[in-house]
């Protein structure tokens, strides 16, 4: 195993290996955890930042996030640093206001510098390495064949594949067209009342068809944001935040105490899931679009598009299949995980966009409709 706290300091070093990651993000530590897991043995990954770090994201993990985080063997592990959710408040474009509550726990809130950490860790213990300080400048290629990947400071990794996990505005990816933007924008605070175990999401019509949310990260702090498409930037994201503020949450913040700063961010996105592969190189999570249209949930997805690739790249180094073959079945899985949400996300959007929610809240509120609704919303 390469010893990354060697490494971190030296440029102009060569390092090989048989799979060199960039991104340390769950797509990416879940391709270097389960690597490591199925027995391919020079596993390295590399990020900008040392860890841990902060990161911009609701940090909402889905039921079927759970369920990946599970087959990785981090179910246990990450619960125990996080909020379970067992319900949540939901709040139509036209101001209904309605409780959707289960039985048991679903979901959870973990924040991103705990996740990623807990992930970068497992995924080290397994026997991967990690070299943060690493700010991928282009890959390297032989002919059309990627080969590995040069830092601003010269260090290279030379790698039999590399996968391409630098998220939203990679420009390592094979998808080279025009993105799907979501614009966010959220802060944090403590002290602000909510419901015990229950998240909040509020379609607000200036966002529609997306959403604000209130998400407990513990029982005493939360993170409050908004998500909305704004193609051409001519909105100010702070004046909609602080709008949204004062129209759901005025009263509530009045004894709250902020954390930090606000802080934005873009999420891209598109219905169709494209090329995540060519010789060498292996795409996955947002750098590969694999983030919801309508939820804008990216974790699930990150997490279990790296698994795949994983499981391709082993077939391909240990067992010997044929590279293009074990390549574009990666595609393929991805496709079927995902593509029948992303296509029922345009559905979605405009159901909300029609007033289909309010309808829907307004004619079938009772407790049986109310959790047919929850099931819904949890499995898109």
């Amino acid at each position: 195993m390469i010893e990354a706290k060697r490494s971190v300091n030296r440029t102009s070093a060569t390092i090989h290996a048989d799979v060199g990651i960039i991104g340390a993000g769950p797509a990416g530590l879940a391709a270097a955890l389960h690597l490591a897991q199925l027995g391919v043995k020079r596993v390295v990954i590399v990020d900008r930042c040392m860890f841990p770090r902060d990161k911009t994201c609701g940090s909402a993990i889905s039921p079927k996030g759970l369920l990946a985080l599970d087959e990785l063997g981090l179910g246990e592990a990450v619960a125990a640093h996080s909020y379970a959710i067992s319900g949540m408040r939901l709040v139509t474009p036209g101001g209904q206001d309605v409780m959707l509550s289960g039985r048991q726990d679903t979901a959870i809130v973990c924040h991103r510098r705990v996740l990623d950490h807990i992930m970068l860790q497992k995924a080290e213990q397994a026997g991967a390495s990690f070299l943060g300080n690493f700010d991928v400048t282009h890959l390297l290629q032989r002919s059309d064949r990627v080969v590995g990947f040069v830092g601003a400071d010269g260090r290279e990794i030379r790698a039999k594949y590399t996968v391409v996990a630098d998220g939203a505005h990679t420009r390592f990816a094979c998808e080279r067209g025009p993105r799907r933007l979501v614009q966010a924008v959220m802060g944090w605070w403590e002290g602000v009342p909510f419901e015990h175990r229950h998240i909040e999401m509020i379609f607000d019509r200036e966002l529609s068809p997306y959403y604000g949310w209130l998400f407990p990260e513990a029982a005493d702090r939360v993170n409050i944001g908004i998500c909305y498409e704004d193609g051409r930037l001519e909105r100010n994201a702070r004046s909609m935040l602080q709008a949204f503020l004062d129209k759901h949450y005025g009263a509530r913040l009045s004894g709250a105490r902020q954390i930090g700063t606000w802080k934005g961010h873009q999420i891209s996105y598109d219905a169709r899931i494209g090329s995540l592969t060519s010789p060498g190189r292996v795409v996955v999570g947002e750098a590969g679009r694999m983030t919801h249209p309508a939820t804008a949930e990216g974790i699930y997805q990150g997490i279990y598009s790296g698994m795949l690739a994983a499981r391709a790249l082993r077939d391909i180094l240990n067992q010997g299949a044929a590279p293009e073959r074990a390549l574009s079945a990666y595609e393929r899985q991805c496709r079927r995980a995902f593509a029948a949400s992303f296509r029922g996300a345009a559905i979605w959007k405009g159901f909300v966009k029609r007033r289909g929610l309010d309808t829907t809240v307004g004619i079938f509120n009772q407790p049986y409709s109310r959790a047919i609704l929850a099931r819904t919303m949890a499995q898109m």
